[in-house]
């Protein structure tokens, strides 16, 4: 069984991750894809991300009745920074004979040389990026073309630092996020 994963801080999810994973399930033939929030993303402080639990939470309330959608909480069983390629060997463990394949915004894509590890996490799964406004597949370092597949999507033109800014502004986040998510959001107070 083919299994995707799709890591991220997601403070908040939104409608282009969403539409990321559902397109890569497609495409690439996955049985399910589950969302990894970060628990302790290493490139992030912590104090300026919303909590693991309310990030998880509002993961959980976006793919809530898409079939193939599901959450993982690995992260928050783990020691120590949020690194893929420790995330990729612990959920290899957890599901023994599964093809991995990680999925990624092509922005994620432009720091791969600094990922730890990244030649052994190219190995040991299949990694997609989907292009998103201002960065390019294309621009991927010469050490990695190859091994990297590209996702076709529509191009989104969303950010979760845009969302955040639109709450604490008090602009409308409708369509940006799913209605569940705002809900959440308004009820927890967060990006206030």
């Amino acid at each position: 069984m083919a299994t995707g994963l799709m890591g991220g801080t997601f403070d908040p999810i939104h409608i282009a991750h969403l539409v990321m994973a559902d397109q890569a399930v497609g495409q690439f033939g996955l049985a399910r894809l589950l969302f990894v929030p970060a628990a302790r993303p290493p490139h992030k402080s912590d104090d300026a991300l919303a909590p693991f639990e309310d990030r998880l939470e509002m993961v959980r309330r976006a793919v809530l009745g898409h079939p193939r959608l599901a959450v993982s909480d690995i992260e928050s069983r783990r020691p120590g920074p949020s690194y893929t390629i420790d995330t990729i060997r612990a959920m290899a463990r957890e599901l023994p004979g599964e093809a991995l394949t990680f999925v990624a915004g092509s922005d994620s894509l432009a720091q791969l040389a600094s990922w730890k590890l990244p030649d052994e996490l190219l190995s040991e799964c299949r990694f997609v990026v989907a292009a998103r406004p201002g960065f390019s597949v294309g621009d991927v370092s010469e050490r990695f073309r190859g091994r990297i597949f590209t996702l076709d999507m529509p191009s989104f033109d969303v950010s979760s630092r845009d969302i955040r800014e639109r709450v604490r502004r008090g602009t409308s986040i409708r369509y940006l996020v799913p209605p569940e998510v705002e809900a959440y959001i308004r009820e927890k107070t967060l990006y206030t």
